[in-house]
């Protein structure tokens, strides 16, 4: 887990850097800054998203399926609206009139714990005790943390929870989500969460706001799909 625990540091030391700046920086110089940072996760949405569907084996539309049936379940269940609830009860625990730390706890969980790095590094940890990647990451995970908690606040701190349970989770059953967590599924799981960036970076640039969180759900259907659907369709055919 010490690959987890550096991760999970870095992103409360950055967070807290960037709450430093983000208290002495004027409205006019956050809205530049925000705008900046707009166009970088915008890039790092469609860069995640198009390497992902760039490769030869990827599912020519398995990512379109998945965004649909995520969002009817996400919308079913609320999603939006319980993250809406939970940044507001935040707000008024921490006595903030800022309106962005739900946003800034969705963008930096999203950008933390979507990506190759994420599931790799993490079953490296767990199976071989090889936290290198996790190091590599924390370096990255820092230095975006500060930025985004430059523009965006406490909800960045937040993330760090979320970092931790969900990369815990898969150091400590590596030996279960090994066989699991092939390259196809890895794969398909990055170009959903690319584009799931992509959305959230339209919202802070103010072009359109999207549902991204009741979209969530769809993470989970390539895992369905490989490894309920096509075992299914084999053994009919």
């Amino acid at each position: 887990m010490l690959g987890n625990y550096v991760n999970v540091l870095a992103i409360i030391v950055g967070s807290l850097l960037g709450l430093l700046v983000h208290k002495r920086l004027k409205d006019e110089y956050k809205t530049i800054a925000m705008q900046a940072i707009g166009l970088s996760v915008l890039f790092i949405g469609a860069t995640t998203a198009i390497g992902g569907l760039l490769d030869p084996d990827s599912e020519a539309i398995l990512f379109i399926i998945s965004l649909v049936i995520g969002g009817l379940v996400g919308e079913m269940i609320g999603l939006e609206d319980l993250l809406e609830k939970f940044g507001q009860l935040l707000q008024g625990k921490v006595g903030s009139g800022e309106q962005t730390i739900a946003r800034g706890f969705v963008t930096a969980s999203l950008i933390f714990c979507v990506g190759t790095m994420t599931i790799i590094g993490s079953l490296e940890s767990g199976l071989r005790g090889n936290h290198d990647m996790l190091f590599a990451k924390s370096v990255l995970d820092g230095i975006t943390s500060m930025i985004l908690a430059t523009t965006m606040g406490i909800g960045v701190i937040l993330s760090a929870a979320v970092v931790f349970i969900y990369q815990g989770a898969i150091i400590l059953f590596a030996d279960l989500l090994e066989p699991m967590l092939t390259v196809d599924i890895i794969r398909e799981i990055s170009i959903i969460g690319g584009i799931l960036i992509l959305g959230i970076g339209l919202g802070m640039m103010d072009i359109k706001k999207i549902k991204t969180l009741n979209m969530l759900p769809a993470i989970f259907v390539p895992v369905i799909y490989y490894i309920v659907v096509i075992p299914l369709i084999q053994r009919f055919i």
